[in-house]
């Protein structure tokens, strides 16, 4: 497999979505969000019915998945750090560090979260959090780690609840790790998170 941006990208989609079958062979990628999982089928050029399934804890909550068979691809996600079942196994990944950007961006709208809001406790003061998850504390451990390597970023990391590990930047840092991940117009990114992202940053450049 050869490394680029979009397969970056993708990589880090299926790093938080994403699942590895026991059967050496298949892999998934699961969504709410149609879009992500279309460009995710375009990326790797698959042409595999998308199909459709309710979540068990959330009776009218829609997803979207897509399983493709590829047993190279398997054994390069295998080498690269991935297993399955990885949800709470999952630990350090080997990323290029030219393209952890676009992994980043891949694990950010996988599973990952930005919000901002006026604070009402210093006038016009507007804030902006960009945040990774994980039900790993191994993973989300690594993922911060590597961020500081790389691009000098600190975050914190938190235990949300449920099982779940969350590395939080505060409004300085997501700037710096916005423009990182999002380098490009050009690049893939779920538009839901990123209209989102650009109204934040749109009011701040005010």
């Amino acid at each position: 497999m050869k490394w680029s941006s979009n397969f970056a990208y993708v990589i880090g989609l299926i790093t938080t979505d994403g699942s590895l079958s026991i059967d050496g062979r298949h892999i998934n990628l699961t969504s709410k969000d149609i879009d992500q999982i279309e460009t995710f089928a375009s990326l790797l050029n698959l042409k595999n019915k998308i199909g459709i399934k309710h979540s068990s804890h959330n009776p009218n909550g829609t997803y979207y998945q897509i399983q493709f068979g590829n047993v190279k691809m398997y054994k390069f996600l295998q080498s690269i750090g991935l297993t399955p079942n990885k949800t709470k196994t999952l630990r350090a990944l080997k990323i290029p560090h030219i393209y952890f950007a676009d992994f980043l961006r891949g694990h950010l709208d996988g599973d990952g979260y930005t919000y901002s809001y006026w604070d009402k406790r210093w006038k016009s003061s507007f804030m902006l959090y960009t945040g990774f998850l994980s039900a790993s504390e191994q993973h989300i451990t690594w993922l911060q780690k590597e961020i500081n390597r790389i691009y000098g970023l600190s975050g914190a990391v938190r235990f949300q609840g449920k099982s779940t590990f969350s590395l939080k930047f505060a409004k300085k840092e997501s700037l710096i790790i916005l423009e990182k991940m999002y380098h490009s117009k050009k690049i893939p990114f779920l538009k839901r998170k990123y209209s989102k992202i650009q109204l934040a940053l749109d009011i701040i450049k005010k």
